[in-house]
């Protein structure tokens, strides 16, 4: 079975990009994040959709 919870590190490592960038996507509300107790964690849906949302965000630019 996939992972459904991934941790910021492995989020950022999915997404190829800092934990500090991954950080600051969380602050600005473009990527949500669940707490489990201390551990706040990132669904791996939530990177999809934001994947997906990217991928149609340049599609519109390119129209």
């Amino acid at each position: 079975m996939e992972k459904l919870l991934l941790t910021p590190s492995e989020a950022a490592k999915a997404l190829s990009i800092s934990r500090s960038k991954l950080y600051e996507l969380i602050g600005q509300g473009r990527l949500s994040t669940v707490q489990i107790d201390t551990s706040r964690r990132v669904p791996a849906q939530v990177l999809v959709e934001f994947i997906q949302h990217l991928q149609h965000r340049e599609a519109e630019r390119e129209v």
